[in-house]
């Protein structure tokens, strides 16, 4: 199969840019932007700015006809993914393959059931602490891209492909023998910080000093862990655990994404978080109170936005 010279971003807020970046400075005419309306305008008109460094990076419509795009990354939000796997139509071929940054434990069931799931692969992001105001998108830590098939006993040739092109953008990423364990993993870690940050307005920094903080969180994630023991994923306490040294590496002034979606006064993501840990407490008869009260209150936060 051939390498991987053209690749397809949709999605540009923080993690969508950063990639996009990434590939940009490794090779200018390999990466386009996919966006339509006020956000083609807008990223035609204004680009983005990674690091205080101005990226002009090409933007093309939905509607766009050209070659086909041996990746497409998806980094929308939880409510823009069925719109973006419409507008990911022109630039999908039999030779495509799919990756998708986004948060939760869903996103590529849905673009497979469309694409097939013989296009995508699993992937995480974790680690990375970009912060995004505007057009302008910043970070101290890219973190690493986990990502590869659901089990990964031998690395296959797609694989293979996505790796190559990673090594020469400079992106670091690493290929777990269990995607779907990473999957639940980020989910759990998601559930905690992304939503407690959010209630709480506290980026990074709190949860690094705050018992408090981090009980709240915890909470939260022990639900997660419960849930997935239930459907035959292995996860446990010492994960929740490990998660610290992950979280110390992370700049203190840094905000998750929810956080930044609350202080913008954005629709969060809270239904596949919160959401969806309810909805498979109820299948699995697990008990979810820390789910259910975050759930409430960032409702209730979503309500003050006003117009």
């Amino acid at each position: 199969m051939p390498s991987i010279e053209r690749v397809s971003v949709i999605g540009a807020g923080a993690m969508g840019a950063f990639y996009a970046s990434k590939l940009f400075d490794m090779d200018k005419e390999c990466v386009t932007v996919i966006a339509d309306g006020e956000r083609y305008d807008r990223l035609t008109e204004k680009g983005l700015i990674i690091n205080k460094k101005h990226y002009l990076i090409p933007i093309v419509r939905p509607e766009d006809t050209g070659p086909p795009s041996h990746l497409i990354i998806v980094a929308v939000k939880h409510h823009h993914l069925p719109q973006a796997i419409k507008d990911m139509k022109h630039v999908v071929d039999e030779n495509s393959i799919i990756i998708s940054v986004m948060n939760g434990i869903t996103s590529e069931e849905q673009i497979g059931a469309v694409y097939g799931m013989d296009k995508v692969l699993y992937a995480v992001a974790l680690g990375i602490d970009a912060l995004r105001q505007g057009n302008s998108v910043t970070y101290t830590t890219q973190g690493r891209l986990l990502f590869g098939e659901a089990k990964n006993p031998v690395v296959t040739e797609r694989v293979k492909r996505v790796q190559s092109l990673f090594d020469r953008a400079g992106i670091i990423y690493e290929t777990p023998e269990d995607m779907i364990r990473i999957l639940w993993l980020k989910f759990m870690i998601n559930v905690g910080i992304n939503q407690v940050s959010a209630v709480l307005r506290a980026p990074y920094g709190v949860f690094q000093t705050s018992q408090e903080a981090t009980a709240i969180m915890e909470e939260a994630m022990r639900e997660v862990v419960t849930i997935a023991k239930a459907t035959n994923v292995h996860l446990s306490e010492e994960d929740i655990q490990q998660w610290y040294s992950v979280l110390s590496t992370l700049a203190p002034q840094g905000k998750t994404s929810m956080l930044q979606d609350v202080e913008a006064k954005r629709k969060t993501e809270v239904e596949m978080f919160a959401g969806k840990v309810t909805e498979l407490g109820k299948t699995y008869d697990i008990p979810t109170p820390a789910n259910q009260i975050l759930l409430r209150m960032l409702k209730v936060i979503e309500q003050q936005y006003g117009d």
